[in-house]
C-alpha cells in the first residue's frame, strides 16, 4: 500500500500490547468520535493469520461509512491502514458478514461515535452473535448496556436470529439514543445478590446437551432448579452450544460463558463456566475482565470514572495504551487495599 501520510496523523503499532484486533476497533472508535486522523502499521500482527480478516474489515468499512472517512488499506489481508475521518451521520446502517465474525465487536467499533451523534441511530449487524473469541450478545445486553445506559446514552439491542461459529447468519438490531456528553461513573461494588440463572442453549445438536450442562452446574453450584434454563433453539440455527451463567446483583451484572466443542463433553463445557464463576466470586469485585474492557472508552470520553477489577489482562493493558494516544486524561492502574484492582480515569 502506498499512501501520502502527513504529520498530522497519529502513528499506530498493531503489534503493541497483546497485537490483536482491539488496537484497531480503539483506534477506529476514537479516530471518529475525536476528528484524529491515523496510520497503523502490522495490524493484528500476534495472530496466526495477521492484518485484517472479513471481521475487521467489516469495522474499517461501517466506521467508515458513518463518518464519511477517507482510508487506504481496508483490504482483506492488510497489515497497515491509513484512516481520515470526516463528520458523523446518525442514521439506519446495515453491515452484514459472510462469516460468523462479531457481531459486537463491529458494534464496539461504531458505538461511541453514533453516541455523540446529532440524533439518533439504528443498526442492523448480521454474522456472529455468539463467538468465543468475543463478547456474546447477552453480555452485551445483560451486562454492559444497563451500566453504559447510566452514563447518558440509551441504548437497547434486539437479537433477532442466533449466529453461532463457524456458521454465523445471525442478526442483531441496536437502537441508540445519543448523549451531548458521558457522564461518570464510579463502581467500587457489587451489592446484594438479585438473581441467578444458568441458561444451556442449543441448536442443531442433541436436547440433552443442554440437560447435561444445566445438572452439571446444579451438581457443582447447587443451584435450584427454578435458575436452570434450557433453550431448545430450531436445528437451522445451529449447530452451537453455548453455556451462560449469570450473577445479577444490585450494581451490576456478569455473565461467565462457555462453548460447546466436538468431542468436548457437555459436564467439561459447564464446567469452564463455573470455573469462571467461581473466580469471579473468589475475587469480591463488582467488574470482571470483559466488563473492565467495555468500561474504559465511554469513562475515557467522560474523561472520570472509577472502578474495581480483577488484575487487568494484557487486552486492558492495551487497551489503555490506545485510549492515551487519542485522549489527554490519565488512567492509572493499582493495587487495591484488599482484592482487585482499582482502574482510575
Amino acid at each position: 500500500m502506498t499512501s501520502s501520510i502527513s504529520s498530522s496523523y497519529l502513528d499506530l503499532d498493531g503489534a503493541m500490547g497483546e497485537g490483536g484486533g482491539q488496537v484497531l476497533r480503539t483506534a477506529l472508535a476514537l479516530a471518529v468520535c475525536t476528528g484524529q486522523s491515523f496510520h497503523i502499521i502490522k495490524i493484528r500482527a500476534a495472530r496466526k493469520k495477521p492484518g485484517l480478516q472479513q471481521q475487521h474489515l467489516t469495522a474499517v468499512r461501517a466506521a467508515t461509512k458513518i463518518s464519511q472517512a477517507q482510508v487506504e488499506g481496508a483490504n482483506l489481508g492488510s497489515t497497515e491502514l491509513t484512516f481520515r475521518p470526516g463528520e458523523v451521520r446518525p442514521g439506519n446502517y446495515q453491515f452484514a458478514m459472510s462469516t460468523a465474525g462479531s457481531t459486537t465487536l463491529v458494534l464496539q467499533t461504531i458505538l461511541y461515535p453514533l453516541l455523540l451523534a446529532s440524533g439518533p441511530s439504528q443498526l442492523t449487524l448480521e454474522g456472529g452473535t455468539h463467538n468465543p473469541l468475543a463478547p456474546p450478545v447477552d453480555f452485551i445486553t445483560q451486562t454492559f448496556l444497563p451500566i453504559l445506559n447510566q452514563l447518558g446514552p440509551q441504548v437497547s439491542a434486539q437479537l433477532t436470529r442466533y449466529g453461532f461459529y463457524p456458521k454465523g447468519g445471525g442478526q442483531l438490531t441496536v437502537d441508540l439514543v445519543p448523549t451531548a456528553h458521558f457522564k461518570p461513573l464510579v463502581l467500587m461494588e457489587r451489592g446484594k445478590l438479585v438473581a441467578r440463572q444458568a441458561k444451556a442453549i442449543v441448536a442443531g445438536i442433541p436436547d440433552h446437551v443442554a440437560h447435561r450442562e444445566l445438572q452439571r452446574v446444579a451438581d457443582k453450584l447447587k443451584w435450584p432448579a427454578e435458575c436452570l434454563v434450557p433453550d431448545i433453539l430450531p436445528a437451522v440455527q445451529g449447530p452451537g452450544n453455548v453455556l451462560l451463567l449469570q450473577l445479577r446483583y444490585e450494581h451490576v451484572t456478569e455473565i461467565f460463558t462457555s462453548f460447546g466443542e466436538r468431542r468436548l463433553p457437555a459436564e467439561s463445557v459447564a464446567d469452564k463456566a463455573i470455573q469462571r464463576l467461581q473466580q469471579y466470586l473468589a475475587a469480591e469485585v463488582p467488574v470482571g475482565e470483559y466488563l473492565a474492557d467495555q468500561l474504559l472508552i465511554p469513562l475515557a470520553l467522560a474523561g472520570k470514572g472509577e472502578f474495581l477489577t480483577v488484575a487487568p489482562s494484557t487486552h486492558t493493558l492495551t487497551n489503555i495504551e490506545v485510549i492515551k494516544t487519542f485522549l489527554p486524561v490519565p488512567i492509572t492502574v493499582t493495587k487495591g487495599p484488599e482484592k482487585g484492582w482499582i482502574i482510575k480515569i
